[in-house]
């Protein structure tokens, strides 16, 4: 399974980290079975994140034709209003270099070539789409949850259901071809479970107890009877 990490201005730097170990020690468990990369939709480029100006280079250009993972997080700053996102120029700090919030930074996304490369990620049966905290909220925003189920930070939920999502409140959610995970810290559980279903719980179990990190909670599926309400 070839993973493409996608960066973009602002990005939350633990949303890309924490999966980006979990998913290069799987390959070296498995033998070379995973490999992951950090791409951005600009192609190789210094991404500076939005925590403390931190920055990750991307070595390439998002391919969404390429088979395997690709994983979106989220964004770092203030949390601000949701009402924010429309109407703001391009570029990760404000003006004056002010620090933007997260919903401006999820927002500026739309008006990259992002969305349009995520869409045709999306369209392609061979290729699993995965968001971290906030970007599932950029996947929402760009119109392509609609009707699927899928999760985020717990203060985005609202935000999340508002754009046709069924959100869920849990810290991953398996919808197929979209696995999704909450707060910040769950792109380690959501590593973790894409390595147990793509390659299999041994090379998960010894990832895990290589970063004495256990999953949290139980993933949620569209499996087994609905449940009554208590």
């Amino acid at each position: 399974m070839h993973a493409q990490i996608v960066l973009f201005d602002g990005f939350d730097p633990l949303d890309v980290v924490a999966p980006f170990e979990v998913l290069a020690a799987g390959g070296s468990a498995s033998g070379g079975a995973v490999t992951v990369e950090l791409v951005s939709a600009e192609g190789p480029r210094e991404v500076v994140s939005g925590t403390g100006g931190l920055a990750l280079r991307a070595t390439a250009a998002l391919a969404p034709d390429q088979p395997g993972l690709v994983l979106v997080p989220g964004a770092s700053g203030p949390i601000g209003d949701p009402a924010d996102i429309p109407g703001h120029d391009a570029g990760a700090p404000g003006p004056s270099g002010r620090e933007e919030s997260v919903p401006v930074l999820l927002g500026r996304t739309l008006g990259t070539a992002l969305p349009a490369l995520l869409k045709e990620a999306m369209d392609r049966p061979e290729v699993v789409v995965a968001g971290v905290c906030g970007g599932s909220l950029v996947l929402a925003m760009a119109g392509l949850l609609e009707g699927r189920r899928a999760t985020t930070h717990h203060m985005g939920l609202d935000m999340l259901d508002a754009t046709g999502v069924h959100a869920v409140r849990a810290r991953v959610v398996d919808d197929g071809d979209l696995v999704t995970g909450a707060g910040v810290t769950s792109g380690l559980d959501l590593g973790l479970y894409l390595l147990e279903r793509e390659v299999g719980p041994r090379i998960a179990h010894a990832v895990e107890e290589l970063f004495a990190h256990e999953r949290r909670g139980t993933v949620w599926r569209a499996e087994g009877p609905e449940p009554a309400p208590f």
